[in-house]
Parts: C-alpha cells; sequence; structure tokens
C-alpha cells in the first residue's frame, strides 16, 4: 500500500497512540511513553507546516527536525522495548518508524545537495 507521506505519518501516529494505550503505566515507563507521543506526532506536525513553507531555508529546517524527531522516536521504541516486549505491533511500528526516519534523511539529504 502506497500513501503520500502527509497521510503515512498521520496513520502512523495513530499506531504509535494504539501501541501507547495498550502500554501498563510505571513509573519507569511514563517518561519515555510521554516524550514517544510528542516526539512522533512532531514529525507529522512538522512535515505539514514544511509544506506550507514560504522559503526553501523554512521547508529545510522543518525536515531536519523531522529528521531529528524521527531519530529521537526510534531511540524511544528501542528503550520501551527493554520495558515492555510486545513482539507483534512493536516490530511492524519500529519497523515503519525507521522507514520513516529514512524517508527524511534522504530528503534532508538531497536539500544539502541541491
Amino acid at each position: 500500500m502506497q500513501y503520500d507521506l502527509e497521510s503515512r505519518l498521520l496513520l502512523f501516529s495513530k499506531s504509535i497512540i494504539v501501541l501507547i494505550k495498550q502500554i501498563e503505566r510505571m513509573y519507569i515507563n511514563a517518561n519515555i511513553i510521554s516524550q514517544l507521543l510528542r516526539s512522533w506526532t512532531s514529525i507529522g506536525a512538522n512535515y505539514r507546516e514544511a509544506n506550507g513553507s514560504i522559503s526553501k531555508k523554512e521547508f529545510t529546517h522543518k525536515i531536519y527536525i523531522c529528521r531529528k524527531e524521527a531519530k529521537e522516536t526510534i531511540y524511544r521504541l528501542d528503550l520501551l522495548w527493554e520495558v515492555i516486549h510486545r513482539e507483534g505491533i512493536y516490530n511492524n511500528i519500529c519497523q515503519e518508524a525507521k522507514e520513516i526516519s529514512l524517508i527524511f534523511n534522504k530528503i534532508a539529504t538531497k536539500l544539502t545537495k541541491g
């Protein structure tokens, strides 16, 4: 299935929310969960802002934020894995996060070269 990136980010944000709802809140994971939700949903919001940019500089800045937030999200997913070990949904979410991170890395690399 192929998505435009904005729709793909929205769909994936929903997946993150579904995962978070399934996790038992404990002192040890509360901060990680909160940061995961913020970093991931920030990607979609910043990408929408990038698409509405009035300059290439503004677009580039927002794409770099998306790339940074995607990398942070993968880190937090890895931390969460250490806490919850939910293979099914987690593996799908982690794979999608890595693919989206690669997309933003590719966009950022092209912006740097162009």
